[in-house]
This record gives structure tokens, C-alpha cells and sequence, in this order.
């Protein structure tokens, strides 16, 4: 019995799938997957509720690496304003994770579905970008010249790390 031939290639069914082959494709094409997700880059993550907070922070801002020690004084602020911030941070990274969520959708799913998890977002982005945790009385600044919003236009504008006018000028009101 002679094996019927495409192109010059045995298409006989008779010999195995080359195991080897099968093997350097899936991990090219596991490579090249990996390539397109914006994950964080590799950084050490003492705590896994940090990693987590890293992790997402990363997927939000659209950076694939943060400032660590400003992560770690986001994460404190971040976690003493709100009892339940790592807790709800693992489970925001977890619905990302299981359920394929785009970044850019993600607000808007969150607040389609009326989800518990919808200010989260919105609170690290704010941290991240403005470097402001809380609102109103509970507002905190952790970041000022770091914040992304000024590390993004550092190149063109130098924002002020100090007021203009007499001490205590910026508290009053403007009239």
C-alpha cells in the first residue's frame, strides 16, 4: 500500500504527529499572546494584595510599568480610605481575568451592571493620575510632581511644586 502524497508530503496516517514540532508551535504561538496583553512588567511583589493592586494599576493607567514606591503609597492610602480595597481589588482583577474585559470597556461595564466595583476604578485612576486619594474632607494628596498627569507633560510643562502668593494664599477661596 503505497501513503497518498500532497505537495511530496506523506499524508499517511499510519506515523504519529511529530511531538517536538507540536511543541515549539504552541510556544511560539503562547508567546506571541502573551506579546499583545499589557501586563505589568516583572516587579517584585512583596505582598500578593499589592501585586494584585499593581497588576490592575497597570491595566488601567496603560502603563506596563509603575513607579513602585508610589504604588506602595497609593496602595496604603488607597486601603486605609476604604476597609475593603484589597479585597475588592483581587475581585476586580479576577472578573478582568475570567472574563476578558477590554480596559477601555471596563467603567462602562461595570457601571451597565450596576457592580459594587464600579468606584474602584475611578478611585486608583484619580490616585494614579491626579496622585489625590479620597474627596471633599477625606481628600489626600500622595503624589504631586509623580503624578502621572504631570510625569505625562514633564517634557513640556513643568507644573509648580510650589503656591503662588503668601502662605495659606491656596486656601482661601477664589474670589
Amino acid at each position: 500500500m503505497v501513503p497518498d502524497k500532497l505537495d511530496g508530503v506523506s499524508a499517511s496516517h499510519d506515523h504519529p504527529a511529530d511531538p517536538s514540532r507540536r511543541r515549539l508551535l504552541a510556544g511560539l504561538l503562547t508567546a506571541y499572546t502573551a506579546s499583545l496583553i499589557p501586563w505589568a512588567l516583572a516587579q517584585p511583589a512583596p505582598h500578593a494584595d499589592r501585586g494584585a493592586f499593581t497588576a490592575l494599576s497597570a491595566l488601567l493607567v496603560g502603563r506596563q510599568a509603575l513607579d513602585a514606591a508610589q504604588a506602595t503609597r497609593l496602595y496604603d492610602a488607597l486601603a486605609t480610605a476604604s476597609p475593603h480595597f484589597p479585597a475588592d481589588v483581587q475581585a476586580l482583577l479576577t472578573l478582568i481575568n475570567e472574563r476578558h474585559i477590554d480596559p477601555l470597556q471596563l467603567q462602562g461595564v461595570l457601571d451597565g451592571e450596576h457592580s459594587p466595583l464600579a468606584p474602584l476604578p475611578r478611585s486608583i485612576m484619580s490616585a494614579w493620575t491626579l496622585g489625590v486619594v479620597g474627596s471633599g474632607e477625606n481628600a489626600r494628596c500622595v503624589a504631586y510632581e509623580t503624578a502621572l498627569d504631570a510625569v505625562i507633560v514633564a517634557d513640556v510643562l513643568k507644573p509648580p511644586t510650589y503656591a503662588y502668593g503668601a502662605y495659606g494664599s491656596w486656601t482661601g477661596k477664589p474670589s
